[in-house]
């Protein structure tokens, strides 16, 4: 998606933060066409949210048309939030969908880093967590107001300023990350084989560093080479107005920072090249930044992060556009003091023993599964086993019974409760009643007994 220029004024979400990727075999507007806008990415933890939210708006016509005519302080004061009361009503429809969209994604993004850290919280405050959250009102997790919007741009717009010395701080930690390996690889070599190996990376540094020389970012000579080897123009017929219209790719108006990045490319080019192990790629979009900042501090004078022709025009009439201070490379100094890397080398340090706490911790935890695991496993062949010895009994107190042992469909034996039938009880009554009855009989006399007279 290409942000239309109201909201580049403030935001400058086109290509501050996007790579323009060098191409060897072609132009650069070939390499535009190969890489898809809408996979671009300003940075921001909430970048999705936040395109999402301007596609939906640029939907509007009368939003559309007040960002057209808005200039930088009409966004900064929030006189433009004001107009989100005036758009129809399936667009306020979508907008209170991402939001409650967006809220939900930070509510999962907030348990994910309670339960990273095993912090234990019964009753979650989602309002309260939230707050630390400065794009969007917590306060309101429904709907989509005019205080959204214009904390949205608002934050958007503090953190692209920072974004650049971010960018700028972890190359310096790259650097010194790849001279920390660099160190501790030579210290594992013998000597033979780290005079052998510290010779090779010396003569690859020496060989990045012969390069063509690179002309200062904005200046004449920079500007004629992409005339005559990009734009394929004859470099005396040189015209600034015209070569500024020829690179307003999108035709704003302005150029913004992904169309000055990408008149940088054939200047990469004479540094850096990805098939050479010398060269890398990493300091190459450090590079490409330096060179877009160079140029906004020298010719955006409005600091709004856009070159306008108004103010193109102005810097080639300035001392510095022909007779610009040498342009010095990456490779021209270091990014980092010896001192900045010993404490980065201590930070290192704490990390990984931080992990290795971490990892016996862990360690431990397993083994002590493992043990409760066998346990477990120890109770249930105890359990087994009285079972078996139990139905043992069974079949012994069965068979001397001189009865069959109840069995299952699969032979397993079955254990039921005594009980008494009521036919039993009924067969058992009347042998009762009959005993009963002899008891009661009188006696016979005896036989052949004498008779009296």
């Amino acid at each position: 998606m290409k942000l239309k220029p109201g909201w580049l004024l403030l935001l400058s979400i086109s290509a501050g933060v996007w790579s323009v990727p060098i191409d060897r075999n072609g132009g650069n507007q070939e390499a535009k066409e190969e890489v898809p806008e809408e996979n671009a990415d300003t940075g921001l933890y909430y970048d999705r949210y936040l395109r999402e939210v301007i596609e939906v708006l640029e939907t509007d016509p009368h939003f559309r048309e007040k960002l057209q005519t808005a200039n930088t302080e009409d966004i900064k004061n929030g006189r433009l939030s004001k107009e989100l009361d005036l758009v129809s009503h399936h667009v306020r429809t979508r907008l209170d969908e991402l939001k409650r969209q967006e809220v939900s994604r930070l509510r999962m993004l907030l348990k994910a880093k309670l339960d990273s850290t095993n912090t234990q919280s019964l009753q979650m405050d989602h309002a309260s967590l939230l707050k630390q959250f400065e794009h969007l009102d917590p306060h309101n997790q429904n709907t989509f107001e005019a205080k959204d919007l214009e904390l949205l741009i608002s934050t958007a717009t503090k953190d692209l300023e920072n974004y650049d010395a971010e960018r700028h701080e972890e190359f310096k930690r790259y650097e010194m990350l790849k001279e920390h390996e660099r160190r501790e690889y030579l210290k594992s070599l013998d000597q033979e084989k780290r005079e052998r190996e510290e010779k090779r990376m010396q003569e690859l540094k020496e060989k990045h560093r012969q390069h063509p020389k690179v002309n200062a970012p904005g200046s004449v000579a920079q500007l004629r080479e992409v005339w005559e080897e990009t734009d394929g123009l004859d470099p005396q017929e040189f015209n600034p107005k015209t070569f500024f219209k020829l690179h307003d790719t999108n035709e704003d108006g302005v150029l913004d920072e992904q169309e000055l990045e990408a008149l940088f490319t054939k200047e990469l080019e004479k540094v850096y090249d990805p098939k050479n192990e010398e060269d890398d790629m990493m300091e190459m979009e450090e590079e490409r930044l330096r060179m877009r900042e160079h140029i906004m501090k020298n010719v955006d004078t409005n600091k709004d992060r856009l070159v306008s022709l108004e103010e193109f025009l102005k810097s080639t009439e300035k001392k510095e556009f022909s007779n610009p201070k040498e342009w010095e490379t990456l490779d021209a100094k270091p990014v980092y003091t010896e001192e900045e890397l010993q404490r980065f080398e201590v930070e290192l340090r704490d990390k990984e023993e931080e992990l290795k706490r971490r990892a016996e911790t862990l360690r431990q935890e397993q083994e002590l599964l493992k043990e409760r695991g066998k346990a477990l496993e120890a109770q249930k062949r105890e359990y087994q086993q009285a079972v078996l010895e139990m139905s043992q009994r069974q079949k012994e107190q069965q068979a001397a019974d001189g009865q069959p042992p109840p069995a299952g469909p699969n032979g397993e034996l079955q254990f039921q409760p005594e009980t008494h039938k009521p036919e039993d009880k009924e067969a058992k009554a009347p042998a009762d009643h009959e005993a009963e009855a002899q008891n009661n009989l009188p006696a016979e006399p005896p036989q052949n007994l004498p008779l009296h007279t």
